[in-house]
């Protein structure tokens, strides 16, 4: 049986050089990025072309995103996105966001993406009592661990049948299978990957993208 093993960084690198077309901007994003303290946090140009790809594989026109860090997921989407296409984004950090602002700004995709500044809770409750449930078409997830359930749970609820959510960090290292692991973050992904490999309100696969990147379809 072949089976994922991990990239050395040579050929991570080739991958890269035949594979990703990033956009200049999303390149001068990534690079400004990685001289911040929490660097680690972006996701590769490798994940953004991915996403890109399926958001136009769905038509996607309508999606969210809870976490944005400096904007180069959503910076990925949005290219990818049709003129009348939007995000809803969600996050709580203004210094990450203002940089995020300035990238879309330059890549003239800002008027896409509706930044909404608080808790990600709220503004995906806000989303349902305004009845909006069942009206996206993609959404990514990329935020705290510890209410990874609480914004699958809200999402899904957001999404149309059909719809796509993405969920970043879903290997975190390896460390969700590792039993001696116990710390907040690793149980809450942990307990998330035990629950979707069960709900049968969505199709689901785990891949080996990036830190692990589970796709759920809402059927």
């Amino acid at each position: 049986m072949s089976r994922y093993s991990p990239f050395d960084e040579r050929t991570y690198q080739y991958l890269l050089s035949v594979s990703v077309r990033e956009p200049e901007v999303a390149r001068r994003l990534r690079d400004e990025t990685q001289q911040l303290e929490n660097a680690q946090m972006q996701i590769g140009p490798d994940q953004g072309q991915f996403m890109q790809l399926l958001i136009q594989l769905l038509g996607a026109r309508k999606t969210l995103e809870v976490g944005v860090f400096t904007g180069y997921s959503a910076l990925w989407v949005a290219l990818g996105l049709p003129d009348d296409g939007r995000i809803i984004a969600c996050d709580i950090n203004e210094k990450y966001t203002t940089i995020a602002r300035r990238y879309w700004k330059e890549a003239g995709v800002d008027q896409k993406i509706d930044l909404r500044i608080g808790p990600a809770l709220g503004t995906l409750d806000e989303l349902l009592k305004a009845n909006q449930g069942g009206t996206f078409d993609f959404a990514f997830i990329d935020a705290d661990k510890t209410n990874y359930q609480n914004y699958y749970e809200r999402v899904l609820q957001l999404l149309r049948a059909g719809g796509l959510i993405a969920i970043d960090n879903t290997l975190w290292s390896g460390k969700v299978a590792n039993p001696d692991e116990n710390d907040a973050d690793t149980v809450a992904i942990r307990q998330l990957n035990e629950k979707l490999h069960r709900d049968e309100r969505v199709t689901v696969s785990m891949l080996t993208v990036g830190d692990g990147l589970t796709l759920a379809m809402k059927r």
